[in-house]
């Protein structure tokens, strides 16, 4: 059988990538689409309710290799739905999360750095 090549990343590439971008950003958004182009509500909605507090944070598209990031996230979080936020290497929740920390005005608390 012919597969189709595999256009996004394998495991590996993947964990390493995870891993570099949670050590070298305070706030990553792991998110389906892009910032300008959201491909998801949740995602659209986790990044509506960061943009309030950050103008700096990291997004990662996981679209191009789903599987492998949920597997990756997981180990990190162990959570499989997709958003993801974390703050400072800490998993912090998806969008439900942001939205009740939102409610509760502990959410620009949450997405300051401690570094």
């Amino acid at each position: 059988m012919d597969f189709p090549p595999n256009q996004g990343l394998d495991q590996d590439e993947v964990d390493e990538q995870v891993a570099d971008v949670l050590e070298d950003n305070e706030v990553v958004l792991f998110m389906k689409g892009t910032e300008l182009m959201p491909q998801c509500g949740y995602s659209r909605r986790a990044l509506g309710l960061i943009d309030q507090y950050r103008d700096d944070y990291e997004t990662v598209d996981v679209l191009e290799s789903l599987d492998e990031y949920r597997t990756a996230l997981a180990d990190q979080s162990g959570w499989e739905t997709i958003p993801q936020t974390f703050v400072d290497g800490e998993f912090v929740g998806g969008s439900d999360i942001l939205a009740e920390l939102e409610e509760r005005g502990e959410l620009a608390e949450t997405l300051e750095s401690d570094e």
